[in-house]
């Protein structure tokens, strides 16, 4: 190892506390100015992040800053702006250790926070408040009694328990309940509490959790607090200057660039820390510490069409309206990180949010996990993606369809069972979509032209295929069979609009499929140009 690499600061990898980043000195990037923003108006504040997005750091230093630990903070935003004279008391609770399978496991753990609070607070609630709310109420009360001071509530991991859960809805909705008995507490304690600040990964409607919390204050997609959580590009171009030293900028961007809360996009923190630990790999680091099973079986039950990702709208009250007991998949692919806001508009005196995939490692990986669970074959994927790749990019047309055939011959039956995929048009054109997506193609999905609306164009390599899918109930096909789906793509005219652009080819692609084959039983294609 380099004398160089010996010098450089240590990286804040699996570090969630202020006081081990100061302590072992190593890289910090200060968001202090956020804490001082929410600090100078006191109240509730809830915010919504994907996983590993510095959730619990952020916590952490809002808890040393309103303990009043100033050695922490010298030379950070906040230093000089805090009255340090003022010491809050903090109740902290935090949901990340473990999973609770029951909502007797979830109250017995509330009970222990409950009771580590009292222990580190020195205050004692007394026996006769034997329930939950009345137990977290009392030790708000005598907190602000002993210490003089308004009490500081800090919630971590707040959904956690309902999050674990998620495949069972009916052990779900009693977790929610389980946490709303906590939370719902704080409601009628205001005299006693300086601020209040829970963080979490999804957002559940105030109906189903927020009910006894009528001010808070949701900051998840609110402009001044976009890049509360994440790297920005600057923070990467000086705290990580000499980490980064030599590193393709827009290469990086391109991989782990992009999530955007209505203002300047971030960077996953866990990806940038591992790709400097890793020796400046690109690799989905972020993505492989989660598993989307749940969301890939919520999408296959649900039937949805898979190319309509690639141009999502949706108002504010979709992305505001996770519940257990109707989970939006758009919602569920927004909350965990997987889509994020690719702009806004005001349509119908409506705030219009448009959604896209943030970057290149979330775009490929979760393409792989929509391909393995509608075809069931991890063990073949790079096999297939390798084939459809190698005649996208060639303009092999007979090689195309052919892997196209091998694929779908190769599905298991037992991907059918108990549903009725093959049955949908949309199963077929959303398996091609995800392999093609997970190719980094670019695909437009319904193309518009003039006259009507082709399934999807795929642009990739300087390539580009018109493509339109039909689906039929039987096997009766011949080779003088004139193609339907090619017939309407040239009656229509899709691909006119593609005509006098420049480029490697242009084609025109009708594929039909059998429901009782499940396969690709017909396809015919004509070179444009």
């Amino acid at each position: 190892m380099n004398t160089t690499h010996r010098q450089l600061k240590p990286l804040p990898l699996a570090t969630q506390t202020l006081q081990r980043i100061v302590d072992r000195q190593m890289v910090y990037v200060d968001k202090t100015e956020h804490v001082w923003e929410m600090a100078q108006n006191p109240g509730a504040y809830f915010l919504s992040r994907p996983r590993r997005f510095g959730k619990s750091l952020f916590l952490d230093t809002l808890h040393q800053l309103f303990e009043g630990n100033e050695e922490l903070f010298q030379g950070l935003f906040i230093h000089d702006k805090w009255d340090w004279s003022i010491r809050y008391p903090v109740i902290k609770i935090d949901f990340a250790s473990g999973v609770l399978q029951s909502r007797e496991e979830l109250d017995r753990q509330i009970y222990i926070i409950l009771k580590e609070n009292q222990k580190r607070l020195g205050v004692e609630c007394s026996s006769e408040r034997n329930t939950i709310s009345g137990c977290f109420g009392e030790l708000i009360t005598l907190v602000h009694e002993k210490y003089k001071q308004q009490v500081v509530i800090l919630v971590d991991e707040y959904d956690k328990p309902i999050l674990d859960n998620i495949d069972h809805p009916e052990l779900a909705a009693e977790m929610r309940e389980g946490v709303k008995n906590l939370y719902s507490a704080m409601k009628g304690y205001e005299p006693h509490i300086q601020f209040i600040f829970m963080t979490g990964v999804s957002k559940f409607s105030k109906v189903s959790l927020f009910s006894g919390l009528n001010q808070l204050e949701d900051i998840t997609l609110d402009s001044r607090f976009a890049t509360i959580c994440g790297y920005t590009q600057d923070d990467l171009e000086t705290s990580f200057a000499d980490h980064l030293a030599g590193v393709g900028w827009d290469k990086l961007k391109y991989w782990y660039n992009g999530y955007s809360f209505l203002g300047e996009p971030v960077y996953n923190p866990y990806d940038i820390l591992l790709f400097i630990r890793k020796g400046l790999s690109y690799r989905n680091y972020w993505f492989e510490t989660g598993s989307p099973r749940f969301l890939i079986k919520l999408f296959k039950k649900t039937r949805y069409f898979l190319p309509d990702l690639e141009e999502i709208e949706v108002s504010e009250e979709i992305l505001d309206s996770f519940d257990v007991e109707q989970i939006n998949p758009v919602t569920l692919l927004f909350q965990a990180g997987y889509l994020t806001v690719a702009g806004t508009e005001q349509k119908f005196g409506e705030f219009v949010f448009r959604l896209k995939t943030p970057n290149h490692e979330v775009r490929t990986a979760i393409n792989n996990q929509f391909i393995n669970g509608y075809t069931d074959l991890p063990n073949q994927r790079l096999m297939f993606k390798g084939g459809l790749h190698d005649a996208l990019t060639q303009g092999n047309l007979s090689g195309l369809t052919a892997t196209i055939k091998r694929l779908f011959a190769a599905v298991p039956w037992r991907n059918f069972t108990n549903n009725d995929l093959p049955e949908a048009e949309g199963y077929y054109a959303s398996v091609l979509y995800a392999f093609f997506a997970s190719l980094d193609a670019e695909i437009i999905p319904e193309d518009i032209s003039n006259h009507a609306q082709v399934d999807m164009t795929i642009k990739i390599e300087g390539y580009i295929y018109v493509i339109e899918i039909k689906l039929v109930q039987d096997n009766a096909v011949t080779d003088s069979t004139i193609n339907p789906a090619l017939k309407q793509i040239q009656e229509k005219r899709y691909s006119e609009k593609y005509r006098d652009q420049p480029g490697k080819g242009l084609f025109e692609l009708g594929l039909v499929f059998s429901s009782s084959e499940r396969n690709l039983i017909q396809a015919d294609w004509v070179a444009v140009h």
